[in-house]
């Protein structure tokens, strides 16, 4: 048997122990020191959950340009640089570009991610072709092509993925956005959009739409913060792709609220989806959060937003966690 031992995650914080498994199997979980020869000794923690990204335009980050740090002129839909690029860009260089960005996640110990993807059916039957037998969990929030509601379309897109991701409620005529969120909830389905990001928008019309998760919130006011935790909203946040534009999230006001936080790593074409770099830039940003508060941003809270099993399997379930070292900064070891 492979022993793993160190701090081991849990809903109740992080507990010293080690887990003990044997063909890919967990075969003892104790909460005491280990006397075994262990493989690794660190952090223990389910697989990481990335909670948003973009991760079509990674081909974009291997062309070396010099973008724009300006949001509306890079990924303002429909005439931001990004979406010329997917527009005139070969599928197959897309597709090759998702796939690097996969082998990123999966050796960085993500094995969950939701994806804003553009574009409609195109763009969601792009994504479902790299994905295609990666082992990994996606959320495939899907988007149309258009800025503008139409009902057969919406119900193809809801059909064929877990929901809606949208821009923001100033690229659209609210009225239209309106219509897919209650087409959206009358699915069952997943409804998010970004909100705040660069100038501080209408709380009131966004809660509205009634959406189960809200990316940035960089603008918000306090106040605005509060309207969110009140209606028990997530709050996502992408502080490295925040960076390019200038901009930062109010670390205070998120954490005075105590809303739930999740963390994504937005923009695949300006970093790379990697969830151990995100927060140790989080860490160089600010010394507000915990490196556990951190770490259940990443694992416990968007397992619970998902409903997805919150913390490491029990006994006799399949394996699915990882060991980083001490600080953070590495895998040591991946089930």
């Amino acid at each position: 048997m492979d022993y793993a031992s160190g701090k081991i995650l849990t809903e109740n914080g992080l507990i010293d122990g080690y887990i003990g498994i044997e063909n890919k199997v967990i075969k003892e979980k104790k909460f005491k020191p280990i006397k075994q020869k262990t493989i690794a000794r660190g952090i223990i923690l389910p697989s990481l959950v990335n909670f948003h990204t973009h991760i079509a335009d990674s081909f974009i980050r291997y062309k070396k340009l010099n973008l724009p740090k300006d949001i509306e002129k890079l990924v303002g839909p429909p005439d931001g640089i990004k979406h010329k690029l997917l527009k005139t860009t070969d599928e197959k260089e897309i597709i090759n570009g998702i796939k690097k960005s996969i082998l990123i996640m999966k050796s960085s110990g993500t094995k969950t991610f939701c994806d804003f993807r553009e574009n409609g059916m195109k763009g969601l039957n792009l994504l479902k072709k790299s994905i295609k037998n990666q082992n990994l969990n996606t959320i495939v929030l899907s988007r149309p092509k258009n800025l503008e509601y139409n009902k057969e379309i919406i119900k193809n897109l809801l059909e064929n993925s877990e929901g809606i991701g949208l821009s923001s409620i100033l690229d659209w005529d609210y009225s239209e956005i309106k219509k897919i969120s209650k087409d959206t909830k009358r699915k069952n389905k997943i409804f998010a959009i970004h909100a705040s990001e660069r100038i501080r928008e209408d709380i009131e019309k966004i809660i509205d739409l009634e959406p189960d998760f809200i990316i940035h919130m960089n603008k918000a006011t306090l106040s605005d913060l509060e309207y969110v935790k009140e209606n028990n909203i997530p709050i996502v946040i992408c502080p490295r792709s925040n960076n390019f534009f200038g901009l930062k999230p109010n670390y205070k006001n998120l954490l005075k609220t105590k809303i739930d936080l999740l963390i994504g790593t937005d923009n695949c074409m300006l970093n790379n989806p990697n969830l151990i770099d995100e927060i140790n830039y989080i860490r160089r940003q600010t010394n507000i959060f915990s490196l556990e508060e951190l770490i259940k941003m990443v694992t416990i809270t968007p397992r619970k937003v998902l409903n997805l099993r919150p913390v490491i399997p029990s006994l006799n379930q399949t394996a699915d966690f990882i060991v980083t070292d001490k600080e953070f900064k590495k895998i040591l070891y991946m089930s």
